[in-house]
C-alpha cells in the first residue's frame, strides 16, 4: 500500500475497519464517537468530500495520517503510515514523508458573540440537568455563533485560553482554543472535574463552593492542567467512573502522590457527578410524592 493510496483511503472506511460505526450523516458530514477518547456524544466529524476529519471536542483535525497519530499518540509520519497499513493488512512501500503540512480543518465557528446567560431555552436545558439558574448564570455565559451559514446559541463555559465549551440540547462541542478552566477562590485545595456540567453539579450538591475548581474540559487536557495543579496542597478528583476517568486519576496519582484524593466513590455507581445529581433529585421527588399520598 503506497503513501498516496493511504492518503486517498476514505477515513470513514478506515474507521469502520477499526470497528467504529457512524452515528449520523448530514450531507457530506459523517459523525462518529471519537476513536481515541471517551466521547458519549458524537463530536468527531468526517467530511467525505475533502476526506478530512474534525474533532469538535478537542479542536483538532486533519487527514488520515493525523488521525492515526492521534490514535497511537505519535507525530512520527512513518509510524502513522505503518499503523494505517497494519489496519489494512498491507505492508508499507517505502516512501518519503510528504513535504507539506497536513491540511488543517477549516474554521467551523464564525460571528461568535458572548453575553450574560439568560435565554429561557438554555436555562430550561440546564434545569433538566439539575442545575439551578443562579449557579449557571454565575459560572457560564450565553454564546451565539454561526456554523455552516446557520445561527445557533448555547451555554458557554470559558477556558484559560479564551475558548469556550458549548452545550445545548442538541450539540456538544468547543470553540477553540481548547484548554482547561480554573475557577479561583484563593484556596490551597482544588477540585478537578472532567467537564463543566459536572463542576456545576458539584456546586449544586454543595461541593467545593469555597475551594478552587479546575475543569479539564476533556481528560486529553490533563497535561495542560499540570501548570495549575502543581501549586495545590490537596487535589480532589471527581473524575468519571469509566476507563478514561480511571486512567486520568492514575496519571495524576503518579505525578502528585498522596496529594490526590479520589472522590469518585461519592457518586458511585453513577458514571459522573451530573448523573448522581439527577439521581438525587429524582429520589427527592419520589419521596415527596409518597409523603403527599
Amino acid at each position: 500500500m503506497t503513501i498516496d493510496e493511504m492518503r486517498e483511503q476514505p477515513i470513514t472506511d478506515f474507521l469502520h475497519k477499526l470497528g467504529f460505526s457512524a452515528k449520523r450523516r448530514r450531507g457530506s458530514e459523517v459523525w462518529f464517537s471519537a476513536p481515541y477518547r471517551s466521547d458519549s456524544t458524537p463530536s468527531f466529524c468526517v467530511n467525505t468530500t475533502k476526506n478530512l476529519w474534525n474533532d469538535f471536542g478537542l479542536g483538532k483535525g486533519g487527514d488520515i495520517f493525523a488521525l492515526a497519530g492521534e490514535i497511537i499518540h505519535t507525530n512520527d509520519f512513518m509510524a502513522q503510515a505503518k499503523y494505517i497499513a497494519d489496519v489494512n493488512n498491507s505492508p508499507v512501500e517505502h516512501s518519503e514523508p510528504p513535504r507539506y503540512e497536513a491540511v488543517p480543518a477549516e474554521p467551523q465557528f464564525t460571528d461568535v458573540s458572548v453575553q450574560p446567560l439568560c435565554h429561557p431555552a438554555l436555562l430550561g436545558y440546564l434545569c433538566e440537568r439539575g442545575i439551578p439558574a443562579d449557579t449557571a448564570k454565575t459560572n457560564c455565559m450565553e454564546v451565539h455563533y454561526r456554523l455552516k451559514d446557520k445561527s445557533y446559541f448555547a451555554v458557554g463555559f470559558k477556558n484559560e485560553s479564551g475558548g469556550y465549551e458549548i452545550r445545548n440540547r442538541f450539540f456538544k462541542g468547543s470553540i477553540p482554543p481548547k484548554d482547561v478552566s480554573l475557577v479561583r477562590h484563593g484556596s490551597t485545595t482544588v477540585n478537578v472535574y472532567e467537564g463543566f456540567m459536572d463542576f456545576l453539579s458539584g456546586l449544586t450538591l454543595g461541593y467545593g463552593r469555597t475551594e478552587d475548581n479546575l475543569v479539564l474540559n476533556s481528560v486529553a487536557n490533563k497535561g495542560k492542567a499540570y501548570r495549575h495543579l502543581d501549586g495545590y496542597e490537596t487535589i480532589k478528583c471527581w473524575l468519571d467512573n469509566d476507563k478514561a476517568g480511571c486512567q486520568c486519576l492514575e496519571t495524576l496519582q503518579k505525578r502528585y502522590g498522596d496529594r490526590v484524593k479520589d472522590f469518585s466513590v461519592v457518586f458511585r455507581p453513577c458514571k459522573d457527578v451530573n448523573d448522581y445529581l439527577q439521581e438525587q433529585l429524582k429520589n427527592k421527588r419520589q419521596t415527596k410524592s409518597k409523603l403527599k399520598l
